[in-house]
């Protein structure tokens, strides 16, 4: 029986019932890869969520960045209102990890800023996963790094009820034991208050307050308040409280670890003395005799994901719990579906994240700023990836080779349901000696034609310098322009994809986050900056996928600024009018007359 119930007020159209039904009969057959190659703008997400109205399993959607996944998020959640639809990524506003530069000899602390709204996202997104079977979770790739092991954030949930005994003593050192912390001043998440026999508690996964009642030594009264009217919103007869970190073990778990730390402290302090590495010797002992005492006096220290392998009980080596050990398993194997959408990046990224972080590990290890057993807080290899993954449904305009040697079918969908077809394609010099002209000239020029008339620009350029310097040189020449690059934090990334399809303003800067996915109906012009610098960020499937902004448009073009025409240039190019012709001929057989999308502007995340 199918658990996921789809919402929407069209039907699929054009090549998206075969590509529903083909996808479906892959996944009763078996499959163990599938992709579905759709054209940006062909709907592959809505006919995603079709094929997941026939499922009856949770379902895993990897993203490979957060803007994309907040747009699918946001998707996600209006095609299936009644189900749940979580979002998932790294919690981290700004990070720098910790690291060592034995040249400089400069030791880089870890910097972090966490997110707390985020944060909750992701409580809300295991808690859901811990008590329900209907849900969705959109992740970012950071999926795949160190979690905590579900069995002990499961395990040490208070499962509260109606009339069950208890004392109000032993409530306040449960909640402490499993890391509330416990305040007599304004509630945040992850702090409880006690009045008298009352306790509220806010818990990681909402703003919502716990509102627990004890008389005569059991449970009077579980509900639910709201934190501003403090008003009952909802009466319970049971309660879960989740810990407010992922990363928990139990005392016993934290004794054993502390003894196993101090014996591997033991053995490495010996190797460097043995190498006359006496200063090397003298760091590590300093740092781990300290964080020793933090996990004795108060069970947490800073870095404690660094002693993962102890406090979980692992074997050296041994893979990392994930957020994929968080989703259900039947009879030893993964029972969950996993969509890598946009996988031409995404799965090179879940590939090569393991070798990354090792490299940098290993020379905190070797100069004594961590222990060996650090190597292992790390995210999960490429193969211990599929391991922990079942079938999987690869979507993407340009699949790459794992996809497309893996897949047991290929589906196409190139046929958009409002007929519109690829747009067209004009390559224009870097610097017209004739003319005199730059290329940022003659996109000053465009602009010019389409702003009045309320439309939208996306230009793409190489560098985030190169964003902010064309964003501020835009806006000395009066444009309304924003830019958009990896340094902007998570949230505000959404908001300004809200505020450009709001026409806040005209003009959206960008390097590589302007490509996969995004859908940005309003914009009628995709200019390519120095598309003939052969690289990454000018490979075949990355022109492809930025021609693609302008794809949901039927006033769409696409200008590429090149001296010289590349090989991925030529590629991109004679692919986009083999497309082009194969919608061209469906439109004239079908007599379409192509219209633009239109689609309200909403929030991408809903933090309310």
């Amino acid at each position: 029986m199918a658990i996921f119930k789809l919402k929407s007020s069209y039907q699929p159209q054009g090549d998206q019932p075969q590509a529903i039904k083909q996808l479906v009969n892959g996944l009763k057959k078996g499959y163990r890869f599938q992709t579905l190659l759709g054209v940006t703008g062909s709907g592959k997400t809505f006919t995603m969520a079709n094929v997941l109205s026939h499922f009856d399993k949770p379902v895993l959607v990897i993203a490979p960045n957060k803007a994309l996944a907040a747009q699918l998020y946001h998707e996600y959640k209006n095609f299936f209102p009644n189900n749940s639809v979580n979002y998932f990524v790294s919690y981290y506003d700004y990070y720098q990890p910790e690291a060592y530069l034995p040249i400089t000899d400069t030791y880089i602390e870890k910097e972090a800023l966490i997110n707390e709204e985020i944060d909750k996202l992701r409580h809300q997104a295991t808690s859901a996963l811990m008590t329900r079977r209907d849900v969705i979770i959109v992740a970012s790739v950071s999926c795949i790094y160190n979690l905590g092991v579900p069995l002990n954030y499961f395990g040490s949930s208070l499962h509260l009820e109606i009339d069950k005994p208890i004392t109000r003593g032993d409530l306040i050192r449960q909640l402490v034991k499993i890391q509330f912390l416990r305040t007599n001043g304004s509630l945040s998440r992850g702090y409880f208050r006690v009045r008298g026999d009352v306790f509220e508690i806010m818990p990681a996964s909402g703003d919502i307050i716990n509102y627990i009642e004890i008389e005569n030594q059991k449970i009077k009264t579980l509900a639910l308040l709201h934190p501003v009217s403090r008003k009952i919103t909802q009466e319970l007869k049971e309660l879960i409280i989740f810990p407010p970190k992922h990363f928990i073990s139990s005392e016993p778990q934290r004794e054993k670890a502390i003894a196993e730390i101090k014996e591997e402290l033991k053995e490495r302090l010996k190797y460097f003395e043995e190498h006359q590495l006496y200063l090397e010797a003298e760091r590590l002992e300093r740092r781990t005799r300290y964080d020793l005492e933090m996990l004795k006096t108060i069970g947490y220290c800073h870095g404690i994901e660094n002693y993962s392998r102890h406090l979980l009980g692992k074997l050296a080596g041994e893979p990392p719990e994930t957020l994929l050990s968080y989703f259900p398993q039947k009879n030893g194997q993964p029972d969950f579906l996993t969509i890598i959408d946009e996988s031409h990046i995404a799965v090179p990224q879940i590939r090569g994240m393991y070798e990354g972080d090792k490299s940098r590990k290993e020379v905190l290890v070797q100069y004594g700023w961590r222990l060996p057993s650090a190597l292992d807080n790390r995210p999960l290899k490429f193969n211990e990836f599929l391991e922990r993954v079942g079938q999987v449904i690869f979507t993407s305009a340009t699949p790459l080779d794992f996809e497309r040697k893996n897949s047991s079918q290929i589906v196409e969908q190139i046929i958009r349901p409002t007929g519109l077809i690829d747009p067209p394609i004009e390559v224009k010099p870097v610097f017209d000696k004739k003319k005199n002209r730059s290329q940022i000239d003659d996109v000053i020029e465009e602009l010019n034609k389409i702003i009045p008339q309320n439309e939208r620009a996306i230009i793409n350029v190489l560098t985030k310098k190169m964003a902010e310097d064309l964003s501020d040189y835009l806006l000395k020449n009066h444009f309304k322009v924003n830019y958009l690059h990896s340094d902007i934090k998570t949230l505000e990334r959404a908001k300004i994809l809200t505020e450009f399809r709001e026409g806040k303003f005209d003009v959206l800067v960008g390097v590589n986050l302007l490509r996969e996915g995004l859908d940005l109906p309003e914009v009628t012009l995709v200019a390519i900056l120095d598309a003939d610098r052969e690289g990454f960020l000018r490979s075949e499937t990355s022109l492809i996928q930025t021609m693609g902004r302008t794809a949901r448009n039927v006033k769409g073009k696409v200008i590429l600024y090149a001296d010289h025409i590349t090989d991925s240039m030529k590629q991109a190019i004679k692919e986009t009018e083999r497309r082009r012709q194969v919608q061209l001929a469906y439109n004239k057989k079908h007599h379409i007359t192509p219209t633009t999308i239109h689609k309200k502007v909403e929030k991408l995340i809903d933090l309310d």
